[in-house]
């Protein structure tokens, strides 16, 4: 039984030697953000802390209408918050909601 196990670990250090051989890094380049947030009051705190993990073209995309009032766009900021922990300081709360209310 020590034997099957030996001879399995070095198997298996000796593929993963062999895959690790030919590792090469890769890069890449990201394409140049080409859309933006719409104008509006408070856009510079909706840049701030939304804008740390989605893009303009992901906000832009969000559903709109009736449905996508002021009380939508309170229980996703909290959902962010909560659920996700953005770090979005109280004070700035509001003024997220008041620009995707206005804006989106």
């Amino acid at each position: 039984m020590k034997r099957i196990a030996l001879a399995s670990l070095l198997a298996a250090g000796t593929l993963a030697a062999a895959l690790s051989v030919d590792a090469k890094p890769f890069t890449y380049t990201l394409p140049d953000e080409t859309a933006a947030f719409a104008p509006g009051p408070n856009l510079d705190v909706v840049q701030g802390n939304c804008g740390a993990c989605h893009s303009a073209d992901y906000i832009k995309t969000q559903p709109r209408g009736p449905a996508f009032s002021k009380a939508f766009w309170q229980a996703e900021v909290t959902k962010m918050i909560k659920v996700y922990g953005a770090p979005i300081d109280e004070k700035d709360i509001p003024k997220i909601v008041d620009y995707l209310a206005a804006t989106y």
